[in-house]
């Protein structure tokens, strides 16, 4: 949570935060998938000039998903990539890497919480990165090693259980165990209450 409250910018992955924020006073006007919003952001980079630098997931995976942004965003300067599997004493050399790289945007796919807690601890150690954003199992996707869900279930929220029966090795224990705490942490700490109406003579 600490580090959580010291990231500068939250946004809603999953769409259950998003249902459940319409019935209450802080309504999230939408999901914003950094699966999806990485198309965005590659297409706004482009037309920008920014360089992208991809650090996480395994060494195969990182230069497959890196192969794949080229052949989709040609204009897109990627400058760097470095795999996620380093030691605590080798994140200097890391570091360097990308200040070499003369990164503006660096995607970190570290596994949550390892990538959280690891952008907040070096990000004033990035001097002219504007932007060091966790992005999870992009990688996967983009390599083409996990399918999306149908529109339809990402819509409603299914998007994890599409992925549990793709993946139920790895990800049934994973939802079998988050899924109900994040429940109850939605129905135990929201504000339920709905804005009120102003009357007419408020107007």
């Amino acid at each position: 949570m600490e580090t959580m409250e010291n990231a500068d910018v939250i946004h809603a992955d999953g769409m259950p935060v998003v249902l459940a924020s319409r019935l209450t006073r802080r309504r999230l006007p939408d999901r914003i998938a950094t699966t999806d919003f990485f198309h965005d952001a590659a297409l706004a980079a482009s037309r920008e000039g920014l360089r992208f630098f991809f650090l996480g997931a395994s060494e195969e995976q990182n230069a497959a998903a890196v192969a794949r942004v080229r052949e989709m965003y040609p204009d897109l300067d990627i400058v760097g990539r470095h795999h996620g599997y380093f030691g605590p004493d080798e994140s200097d050399s890391v570091l360097a890497e990308i200040l070499e790289a003369k990164a503006d945007v660096v995607w970190v796919a570290l596994g949550k919480p390892r990538q959280e807690h690891w952008c907040v601890e070096v990000r004033d150690r990035l001097p002219g990165v504007g932007w060091l954003k966790t992005c999870g199992g992009l990688y996967a996707f983009l390599a083409g090693d996990a399918p999306r869900a149908p529109r339809w279930m990402q819509a409603v929220g299914l998007e994890w259980l599409y992925r549990t029966l793709d993946d139920p090795k790895r990800l049934i224990w994973r939802y079998a165990t988050t899924n109900p705490y994040a429940f109850y942490r939605i129905a135990r700490h929201t504000d339920w209450r709905r804005p009120r109406r102003a009357r007419h003579d408020e107007l």
